[in-house]
């Protein structure tokens, strides 16, 4: 059964830190290059970090330098830790595969004041 759950969002303020979790079932995740996507208010839902099996990585621009993301294969756990967060990052945060699957988990509120 394929099932996705996120954790770790809150509130923090702004130059805090944060670490995100997401716990897959089923062997999709567990071959596939990983990510963890974001959606603001009104906006779409963009990656912002990838993971290949082999624990190769790729950021988007706005996350460069203050996010890393990892991965544990035999637990099947993929983390994103997130630094100097800022405003512009609060959005709801999702896991999935890069490319995504037709499947979404009901992702992590992540806040940030200023």
């Amino acid at each position: 059964q394929v099932q996705l759950v996120e954790s770790g969002g809150g509130l923090v303020q702004a130059g805090g830190s944060l670490r995100l979790s997401c716990a897959a079932s089923g062997s999709i995740f567990r071959i596939n290059p990983m990510a963890w996507y974001r959606q603001a208010p009104g906006g779409q839902r963009d990656p912002v970090a990838v993971i290949t099996g082999g624990g190769r990585t790729n950021y988007a621009d706005s996350v460069k330098g203050r996010f890393t993301i990892s991965r544990d294969i035999p637990k099947n756990t993929v983390y994103l830790q997130m630094n100097n967060l800022k405003p512009e990052d609060t959005a709801v945060y999702y896991c999935n595969t890069s490319p995504p699957v037709n499947y979404w988990g009901q992702g992590t509120q992540v806040t940030v004041s200023s």
